[in-house]
């Protein structure tokens, strides 16, 4: 009985990073047409807690986010790059914007 229950916690222990660790999403953002845009989104996104990179594309008008998923989520992302005037949404290469 005490190996079993030594062996749950080791094994829960093991297991517990794995939920949490960094994730990388790219949003597609409106409202995105002059020079200073890419500044404010990447700022915007930057300032949320546990953004560790962002990386803006002015040509595609996406920016990719990394980030820790026990701190921040794509929902908080999107709330920061909307409250700076620049609505956006999760995006994959070759969608159409909606």
């Amino acid at each position: 009985m005490t190996k079993m229950l030594i062996m749950s916690l080791a094994l829960g222990a093991l297991a517990s990073p794995a939920l949490a660790g960094e994730t990388t999403v790219t949003l597609a953002a409106r409202n995105w047409y002059c020079a200073a845009c890419p500044h404010v989104v990447k700022e915007s996104l930057a300032a949320v807690p546990g953004v560790t990179n962002v990386a803006v594309s002015d040509k595609t008008k996406t920016a990719v986010v990394t980030f820790d998923d026990t701190k921040a989520d794509v929902k908080a992302l999107i709330e920061a790059t909307t409250a700076a005037g620049y609505p956006s949404f999760p995006y994959t290469e070759g969608m159409l914007w909606p």
